[in-house]
Parts: structure tokens; C-alpha cells; sequence
């Protein structure tokens, strides 16, 4: 069954565009004017993907991602016409996946709407395989981490609270702890974009998980220039 996508944007043109461009390439694709009729058909049946503009009628499109995160691990996709670092920050912290900035191209959010889907396909099939496995636990420093659940303990036996995107860079980097991983690495295995695409989600989704690592024995560190790295911080 193709992937379904709910979208929600009140400007007509940019809509219709970014809807034919994803039914023409296979997705069923449900357009809304505004984020509580997308949360409202979200309630009654969930979709595989969620694009949603920032300034609508009614509730900003960063009230229905929180919204959604407190009920599900959906992929989010976030517009706006604003290009602010606080608007940036703001909708990756409540836990949206990527960010567009308007005017965009429609076929680059195909292509990232693509790549989204191939992880989310990967994450699947991993989980499926960690099950058919031995094992499935990694531990650094004081964090538990199962692969088969897909949840994170710290040494005070409390669950770490990471969207899908956080705990696939925190195993990715967790499993290469040996050396550094750089940014675009980092794109390629967790979000599935290629070296051409430019996008913040890395910076701000690691940014994101130190800050809830910072009572933990881990950290996450730059390598200036390149990318990060996984260390232990002992007490």
C-alpha cells in the first residue's frame, strides 16, 4: 500500500503544488487549510507522513506538532515563510523532523520526503531483525540502549524521552563510538539525504539530545569542522 501524507497549508497555490507534486510520484496525499482539521482527520486515521505551515487559521503548526508527538512518532515536516533561528529551533525541539523554509523547490521536499520514508522503512526492518536476534542491548558510560524496543535507560533506571530522530542519532553515533562521524554521515544513515542536500536537522536534532543527555555520564562532542563524537563523562 502506498505511503499516505497529510498536509497542512492555508496558502491555495502552495498546497495544490506540493500535493500534485507527491500524488504524481505514488503517495495519497490529504490537503487541509488549517492544522486542527489535520489533527482532527490525524485522530480518526493516522497517516505515514505530516507536512505542516506555521502560520495557519487557528493553531500555529508547531501547537499541532506537539500535539501529535504526545501521541504519536509520526514524521513531521515543518513550513514556514519565516527563516528564523528561533522558528528553526522551535519546531525541531517539539520534535519535527525537518524544516522548510518557503519559497522552496516541491521536488527538493519530495526528495526529502523520499529519504524520510526509507528510514522510516530501515528503522522497520532492523526492528524486525532485532527481534529475530540474540542480544539487541548496548550500554555506554551509564545509558541502556535496546535495539529491539528502541528505548534508552539511564542509570537511575529512567526512560530518556527521544523522538525516533534523536535515538537514531544516538545509536548511530553509540555503534561508531570508536571514531568520529561527520555531519554528512550522519544526513546519509539517519535521515537518507545525500551529500547535496543542505539542511540544519543534524546541528539542531544533536543540539536537541545533549541537552537531554546533560544528566547522564554521555555527551555528545564536536569535532569542529567535521562532525561529533560519542565520549563518556564520568561523575
Amino acid at each position: 500500500m502506498e505511503n499516505s501524507i497529510y498536509i497542512a497549508e492555508d496558502e491555495e497555490k502552495i498546497l495544490e503544488t506540493v500535493q500534485t507534486f507527491l500524488e504524481s510520484e505514488g503517495y495519497r496525499v490529504r490537503g487541509f487549510d488549517n492544522g486542527d482539521a489535520l489533527f482532527a482527520a490525524f485522530l480518526e486515521e493516522p497517516c505515514d507522513l505530516v507536512i505542516l505551515d506555521v502560520l495557519m487559521p487557528g493553531s500555529t503548526g508547531f501547537q499541532i506538532t506537539k500535539k501529535i508527538r504526545e501521541i504519536s512518532t509520526v514524521p513531521i515536516i515543518i513550513l514556514t515563510a519565516r527563516d528564523s533561528e528561533l522558528d528553526y529551533a522551535t519546531g525541531i525541539n517539539l520534535g519535527s523532523d525537518d524544516y522548510f523554509t518557503k519559497p522552496f523547490s516541491a521536488m527538493s521536499l519530495v526528495m526529502r520526503v523520499k529519504a524520510l520514508f526509507r528510514r522510516v522503512r530501515l528503522d522497520r526492518q532492523e526492528l524486525q531483525e532485532g527481534r529475530k536476534g540474540e542480544g539487541g542491548e548496548l550500554l555506554f558510560g551509564d545509558l541502556r540502549v535496546n535495539r529491539r524496543t528502541k528505548e534508552v535507560w539511564t542509570g537511575r533506571g529512567e526512560a530518556l524521552p527521544l523522538t525516533p530522530t534523536e535515538y537514531n542519532v544516538l545509536l548511530y553515533l553509540l555503534e561508531n563510538r570508536d571514531r568520529a562521524v561527520s555531519r554528512d554521515e550522519l544526513l546519509d544513515k539517519v535521515w537518507g539525504y545525500g551529500k547535496d542536500v543542505e539542511t540544519r536537522a543534524c546541528d539542531d536534532t544533536v543540539r536537541r539530545l545533549r541537552k537531554k543527555l546533560e544528566d547522564t555520564q554521555v555527551r555528545v562532542e564536536t569535532v569542529w569542522g567535521f562532525g561529533f563524537i560519542l565520549k563518556e563523562a564520568h561523575p
